[in-house]
């Protein structure tokens, strides 16, 4: 093998190693050596994507197997690289990424005893990632499309002692199989028309197939638009979208930097990776285009209502990767891919950002995580504070700021389209842009502005889809921690900034969630960045060309931005923000008291977890008992084992009274025996 596909194994193999290290050997080599080697090994791997980054720059793409698992008949399954400029985008925001939170993880986690199995799990969720991302076929991608999955139900449910996790984890597992059913299938399909599995050979034929009809008994769908359709309908589950978003504000129940992995950089963005990655596809379906783009606007707008009544800050932020994740969908089904993963790349920073920012003062409020029970941290905690407003300016989409560059581009791209749907779409970005300001400066006003609140006594009703989750487990033979006797500070006590190796990843993060976005907009959406990697096609979808029509500069783009409506929206948002939570703080009460029914139905979540519980959980229950009584106590064990046996009792008490040892008997038995089988024989001739 030549020396860049080593480096092409290094990537994916290097977090690997340091997860089975980490798994096996960590109780022997100790806290401090097991997060050495983790991190190390995620560096080289970051390292690692950064050369490959610059040999695929200068015009060197890979496209090869790296071993054949198996042959069945004409089809190869393979394990695969495809190296190209969306491929080394993807793999530099991943590790980058995830060594922020491998450091993080050091001040984070340090008192829980779960420490090393927690550094293995990470390292593995970055192998799974980066193995999802970097392959060529389509085996390949469920692999890694499967692992994260997996390793993210281990992570979510990390804190295995506390109910609540385990409830989470398990939530978040079932409503991905029902996504991964659709994907499967999808796969399934395209093995079926196309033959094989490899994404060049699938791509290069697919127009051959855009008129056919898909090869499913009873129904007349186009063949692309059904494959799209089943792919996506997996995408929905990964990347958390409307119906299927249902998993992820659960996932909080994990520690915060898993938080910050799953939401930025891995398992949320792999639908939205995939998609891109199956532009070909797509761009022959304008049926499944349209089908993308409203579901993508329905979670962006929808979702982001639900993060107006949160208490909890992670789950304040958690809403909001679910309308930043609608945008990113609503940017595909416009065909303007190049801005999806341009938007997928600078929320990657900023919503880690904030994540991990959010940890920081759940570090310093002894793991409180209401923002009823924050209030005036500024002073406090000066670098948390202002790298969490750097995080919630790149967020509302700040003109100068990375999020804005990415964020107005979908507007826009969205306002070009013509597909069906299209005008639904735009007004729920648009919308959105008022709705994520103002729930985020909400967020931050009543975090580190304010009246202080910390250190009071605080009565929450425990259930409440408000209550602030404990970070760690309520039952402490897991963790082991040497916690108080409450969470929180005592009164008097003070909260303070936290360590080094929690503040200098938000440092970090920062820089890029303040620049890369002004750095990267003209290369990425408007020259050939992506050419070779992502196909639109330009006739029947013109959105992206008209756009880049439109496009002349970075610094014009930002000084357009300043006039546009999403900024005012934006900022009315976080003067609403402003005015309703620190002038006039009796104005929610009092709308909250006028409006119950549609806070209600908010505080409910739309009451899709209700519906899931009565209808699917409570109906598997009864299905279950129906099948349990009917099926497995009456037609098994009563007719087929207890009936068989009744019955060849009944037919041996019948022999048992033949069998009388007469002759006379036995000869009348073979006189009528003789007479049944001559007069059958007579019927039948």
């Amino acid at each position: 093998m030549s020396t860049m596909e080593n480096l092409y194994l290094l990537v994916p193999l290097a977090p690997l190693v340091g997860a089975i290290i980490a798994g096996l050997f960590g109780k022997l080599l100790g806290r401090i050596w097991t997060h050495r080697i983790t991190i190390l090994l995620v560096a080289v791997s970051f390292a690692a994507s950064l050369l490959i980054f610059q040999d695929v720059m200068a015009g060197h793409t890979f496209n090869g197997t790296v071993y054949q698992w198996m042959t069945s008949g004409d089809t190869r399954f393979e394990v695969g690289f495809l190296i190209d400029r969306l491929t080394v985008m993807m793999m530099l925001v991943v590790t980058f990424v995830s060594l922020m939170v491998h450091i993080y993880t050091i001040g984070y986690m340090v008192e829980d005893a779960g420490y090393q199995r927690f550094f293995s799990y990470i390292s593995l969720f970055t192998f799974s990632m980066l193995m999802l991302v970097m392959a060529n076929n389509f085996l390949q991608l469920f692999f890694g499309w499967e692992a994260v999955g997996l390793v993210s139900y281990l992570l979510i449910g990390f804190w295995y002692t506390r109910p609540t996790a385990t409830y989470a984890n398990l939530k978040a597992f079932l409503v991905n199989r029902v996504g991964d059913f659709g994907f499967l299938l999808g796969i399934g399909l395209v093995l079926m028309v196309f033959g094989t599995l490899d994404y060049a050979a699938v791509f290069a034929s697919s127009h051959l197939y855009a008129n056919d009809i898909a090869p499913i008994p009873g129904v007349s769908w186009n063949v692309i638009s059904a494959i799209c359709i089943l792919l996506f309908i997996g995408a929905m589950g990964k990347s958390a979208q409307f119906p299927l978003h249902v998993w992820l504000p659960d996932s909080m129940e994990g520690p915060t930097p898993i938080s910050a992995l799953i939401h930025a950089a891995t398992m949320v963005t792999a639908g939205i990776f995939m998609v891109a990655r199956m532009s070909p596809l797509f761009e022959l379906s304008d049926t499944a285009l349209s089908f993308v783009m409203v579901i993508g606007a329905i979670t962006a707008l929808f979702m982001g209502f639900l993060g107006i009544i949160q208490n909890d800050i992670k789950r304040v932020v958690a809403y909001s990767t679910l309308s930043q994740l609608g945008y990113m969908t609503v940017a595909l089904g416009a065909s303007a891919y190049s801005v999806a993963i341009f938007h997928l790349m600078t929320h990657a920073f900023f919503k880690a950002l904030l994540f991990l920012a959010a940890g920081s003062v759940i570090i310093a409020m002894h793991h409180v995580q209401d923002i009823r029970q924050m209030g005036g941290l500024r002073k406090y905690m000066p670098i948390t504070w202002f790298t969490f407003l750097i995080g919630s300016l790149a967020l509302i989409g700040t003109p100068f700021l990375s999020g804005f560059y990415s964020k107005d581009s979908i507007i826009e791209a969205v306002a070009l389209s013509h597909l069906s749907g299209s005008g639904f779409a735009y007004f729920a970005v648009v919308a959105g842009v008022f709705v994520t300001a103002f729930y985020s400066f909400r967020l931050y006003f009543l975090v580190f502005h304010g009246e202080e609140h910390f250190g009071k006594a605080h009565s929450v009703a425990h259930g409440s889809q408000n209550t602030p989750q404990d970070d760690h487990a309520d039952n402490h033979a897991d963790t082991h921690v040497a916690h108080d006797d409450h969470h929180g500070l005592s009164p008097g006590q003070k909260p303070h900034e936290t360590s080094w190796v929690v503040w200098m990843p938000l440092v970090l993060l920062a820089i890029p969630s303040v620049v890369i976005g002004y750095l990267t907009v003209e290369p990425m959406l408007f020259g050939d960045y992506f050419k070779g990697a992502i196909f639109i096609n330009h006739e029947l979808h013109p959105s992206m060309e008209e756009l880049k029509h439109e496009f002349h500069s970075a610094w014009a783009m930002t000084m357009h931005g300043l006039s546009s409506l999403p900024f005012w929206l934006a900022m009315a948002g976080v003067v609403m923000a402003w005015v309703f939570y620190l002038k006039i703080p009796g104005i929610p009460e009092a709308i909250k008291q006028k409006f119950s029914f549609i806070y209600t139905v908010l505080d409910n979540k739309y009451y899709f977890d209700r519906f899931n519980d009565w209808f699917f959980a409570s109906g598997a229950r009864k299905a279950s008992r129906f099948l349990w009584k009917f099926g497995d106590i009456k037609l098994i064990d009563g007719l087929m084992v207890n009936g068989t046996a009744r019955l060849v009792g009944m037919f041996s008490n019948v022999l048992r009274r033949i069998q009388t040892g007469y002759i006379y008997h036995y000869a009348f038995s073979m006189i009528i025996g003789v007479f049944l089988l001559l007069t059958i024989r007579t019927w039948f001739e």
